[in-house]
């Protein structure tokens, strides 16, 4: 794939002359030439490439996915791009896509494994032009958000089934980078999975984990947090997430059980303390309090804590049950600063945010994090 898809310069004006539709999608076609995305997909997309084919594999699947970006649903949607040469450049025909896309489906690891390889050099090239500005960067924490999602169907598709909301479709597994709170979600890595699996299945949730760190810079597989809402809070993910060689920071939601909504309401109100979100700023209305010593935690991994959140002006006035609670490694109180009292100050008190239509918002629970 050539560093741009035109051949001849795109020039923006106001007059109203030589317009064009879905001129946002350069956008798309820049990043894909300056982080070197085009270039990487065709080199590893190139042993799929028929002989004597006209049309770069690596293009076929970019144009797709800008197809998909400008809210095209299936493979015939590339028409949109096809209609404008002078912006999308040479454009393949639908049979072509078909066959491509038949080809690599028929060696479906292999074809993954080569499109993740350049879609991680690329984020690497793009993270590295973005300095501070990228996840991870002046030395952070890399957040990485887990989440399952609803994908709705409206007819008979491979895998779709009901699912757990009454609806019928697509349950896949997601994996986003977080930006904060003046940023969106990086899409990382989507596991597929059929409408009826479940939102707490320990495997998938280790498998789109797996996918995301995979998609890191080597330098900052080291410096991950892993946030998950309660269906991360299984046995089988926080032994994998605990385990000695990965060395990850963790912030996992859990179901409340009773013995835990009993423990909330033991705690006294003067030991339920102001919660701080991930920029060190107080959460107004949200407090947060470590019940670790009065829940049995022998059956999780060695070292995992419990922290409590609450909703409210005071925490004495929230009588009703807390809104999650969260398990991870032990922390430690931050010293307090001379304009404050003593108070926990978390990084993951913003929890997972909300990716897609099918989350509600709701107030994010709060784990404790190493």
């Amino acid at each position: 794939m050539n560093d741009s898809a035109r051949s001849r310069r795109v020039a923006v004006s106001a007059d109203g002359r030589g317009l064009v539709s879905e001129a946002g999608a350069v956008l798309l076609w820049e990043t894909l030439r300056v982080t070197g995305l085009g270039r990487g997909l065709s080199a590893a997309l190139e042993q799929w490439r028929a002989p004597r084919a006209v049309h770069d594999p690596g293009k076929v699947v970019a144009d797709l996915a800008v197809a998909l970006a400008l809210g095209g649903d299936c493979l015939a949607d590339i028409a949109v791009l096809r209609d404008q040469p002078e912006l999308a450049g040479p454009v393949a025909s639908d049979p072509v896509v078909s066959r491509l896309v038949r080809s690599l489906a028929a060696d479906g690891p292999r074809a993954l494994a080569a499109i993740r390889g350049a879609r991680a050099a690329a984020r690497e090239r793009a993270w590295a032009l973005a300095g501070d500005a990228a996840p991870g960067g002046a030395d952070g924490l890399v957040t990485v958000d887990l989440d399952a999602t609803i994908v709705i169907a409206h007819s008979e598709k491979e895998e779709a089934a009901p699912t757990w909301k009454k609806t019928f479709g697509f349950h896949p597994m997601t994996a986003f980078a977080d930006h904060g709170a003046g940023g969106t979600g990086e899409p990382l890595a989507i596991v597929l999975r059929a409408g009826g699996a479940g939102s707490n299945t320990a495997a998938d949730h280790i498998e789109a984990s797996r996918l995301a760190l995979a998609q890191l810079p080597r330098h900052l597989r080291r410096k991950v947090l892993i946030r998950a809402d309660s269906g991360g809070g299984t046995h089988g993910f926080l032994e994998w997430l605990t385990a000695k060689s990965r060395r990850l920071h963790y912030s996992v939601g859990m179901t409340i059980t009773e013995d835990m909504q009993d423990a909330v309401l033991q705690v006294p109100a003067d030991s339920w303390t102001p919660a701080y979100d991930g920029d060190g700023q107080v959460r107004d209305g949200a407090w947060v309090a470590d019940i670790t010593g009065m829940l049995d935690l022998s059956s999780w991994p060695a070292g995992c804590g419990s922290l409590s959140a609450r909703s409210g002006r005071t925490p004495a006035r929230n009588c009703g049950s807390p809104t999650s609670t969260g398990t991870g490694s032990p922390p430690s109180p931050p010293a307090p600063s001379a304009a404050s009292s003593p108070t926990w100050n978390c990084g993951t008190a913003a929890g997972p945010a909300v990716r897609t239509g099918s989350a509600a918002p709701r107030t994010p629970g709060f784990g404790t994090c190493r």
